[in-house]
């Protein structure tokens, strides 16, 4: 895998995360009437934003191994977190730091998951590879 898939990826979560907080303002100003919804810039901004987070998505992951690259999608709900505390005022809590936590570290582990292993010729002799011909 390449950085490239992984920087397309990223930077389409980071987007993403944006439309979330976006949707979630327009959210608050909506009325009990369609005029309200269909003239909403904020929720016509999160969904472009989703849109355009989408065409990053789209482009990584054509460049790169899905099972790899599909995990950096959830580093935008930490994104998210912190647009919520700043944005927002939300409050951050234990366990929503220890689900960073959990998502970082699942990221870091399936990175190292989608390392190439060595090639054949490289295999000790005593391997079972190395004697089938």
């Amino acid at each position: 895998m390449n950085f490239a898939s992984i920087a397309w990826v990223a930077t389409g979560s980071f987007i993403g995360s944006f439309g979330a907080l976006y949707l979630k303002i327009g959210a608050g100003h909506l009325t009990k009437s369609l005029r309200s919804l269909l003239t909403n810039w904020r929720l016509a901004m999160g969904i472009g934003l989703y849109l355009l987070s989408s065409v990053f998505y789209v482009i990584g992951v054509s460049k790169g191994d899905l099972s790899a690259l599909y995990p950096l999608v959830s580093l935008g709900s930490v994104w998210t977190l912190v647009w919520s505390k700043v944005f927002l005022g939300e409050s951050f809590t234990r366990p929503k730091f220890v689900a960073v936590g959990m998502i970082l570290a699942g990221c870091f582990l399936l990175g190292l998951g989608s390392r190439k292993p060595a090639p054949a010729d490289s295999a000790p002799a005593h391997s079972v590879s190395a004697n089938i011909h």
